[in-house]
């Protein structure tokens, strides 16, 4: 973060009815010391155990809010598990985007199925602030942990992203 070695890829997403781009995930990526592209799964754990997540997820969140004054698509952001229990969070998010002066239904949150299963409660609060501010949210890797339709009932979603395990082949 200080030496601001994040970086953010946009992996479009296709609409089948329409086989049209219709938004983005952004993924985040670190650049190392000889410049090459380093994955999540390598400093992800590191960052929740350290206590910095919630402030790469702040860096994430601006930094799509920033792209989307440029661009007119939907992005989706995940946020660790870890920052579910953020209370700042989403008044971070709010200012963020009224001083960009964007639409916060442009804008996703996902969270996996297993970061709602470890604290049900923390998630809807988590989900219910983001859409209160307009903010679309959704349940990526539905499937990967004890898959309940117990979530739809009580999570404010718009929509799940199944596991691929379940779409593979």
């Amino acid at each position: 973060l200080d030496e601001d070695r994040f970086v953010l890829y946009c992996q479009p997403i296709l609409e089948l009815e329409s086989d049209r781009v219709t938004q983005y995930e952004l993924l985040l990526r670190m650049v190392g010391d000889d410049g090459e592209i380093i994955l999540p799964a390598a400093f992800i754990d590191t960052a929740e155990r350290f206590g910095l997540i919630q402030e790469i997820d702040r860096w994430v969140a601006r930094n799509a809010i920033h792209l989307l004054v440029d661009h007119d698509v939907r992005l989706e952001v995940n946020v660790s598990g870890c920052s579910l229990s953020d209370a700042e969070l989403p008044f971070f998010v709010e200012r963020e985007l009224a001083g960009a002066a964007v639409d916060p239904g442009r804008l996703v949150f996902e969270i996996t199925e297993t970061s709602a299963i470890a604290d049900m409660e923390q998630a809807r609060e988590f989900a219910e602030r983001l859409t209160r501010l307009g903010c679309r949210f959704a349940l990526d890797d539905f499937g990967a942990g004890f898959s309940s339709f117990h979530y739809l009932k009580h999570l404010p979603l718009d929509y799940l992203k199944i596991d691929g395990e379940f779409v593979r082949n």
